[in-house]
């Protein structure tokens, strides 16, 4: 599969009922790391509320979502966030996921590329931050692909989907490491 032949498209682009139906489709399979969004849209009017939120948000210029869109069938396959954004200090989390039948061929990566330059570029900020579980290779991967240093591990940092503390590992990328990598391009 190309990475290629898909795109990011805003959340004015996606409609509540398709955002509820990629969370359904996947909650098995993203539950672990979405706990918070997955236990938020266990039905479509929770999931529209959930949507309606986020737009709100964004407005607000506090999180932004941006949807992966397969070019050849239009079907929302995935999404990346910028989240828990703080002006002040200019720093920002991503978070992101992709539908299961489509992880592990490099469009994840691909598209937090540009989450990356969108964060640095148009939000101006200093540093990106991710958290994985210790256990998810796949998203550790797509940190570290991208130029994301590993900071530590934050015990009992995540309260995951059965309510359960679980670790964390923290990943870093800051603006000059960024600048320097698109130095090298």
């Amino acid at each position: 599969m190309d990475p290629s032949a898909f795109s990011l498209v805003g959340i004015d682009s996606v409609s509540a009922d398709v955002f509820y139906n990629l969370i359904h489709k996947n909650k098995e399979y993203i539950q672990k790391g979405f706990a918070g969004t997955v236990k938020r849209c266990q039905s479509q009017e929770q999931a529209t509320q959930l949507f309606s939120e986020w737009n709100l948000e964004e407005q607000e210029k506090r999180n932004f979502t941006f949807f992966i869109k397969e070019e050849i069938t239009g079907a929302i396959i995935g999404l990346l966030n910028v989240k828990n954004i703080d002006y002040s200090v200019r720093k920002c989390e991503i978070g992101y996921f992709i539908s299961e039948k489509y992880s592990g061929k490099g469009i994840v990566s691909k598209c937090t590329q540009k989450i990356i330059s969108y964060c640095f570029e148009d939000l101006n900020m200093n540093k990106i931050f991710l958290r994985a579980a210790p256990e998810n290779i796949a998203s550790q991967k797509v940190g570290l692909k991208n130029g994301f240093q590993q900071e530590g591990i934050l015990r009992q940092e995540y309260k995951g989907f059965q309510d359960k503390f679980e670790d964390v590992i923290y990943f870093g990328l800051l603006q000059n490491e960024y600048n320097a990598m698109e130095n090298l391009h």
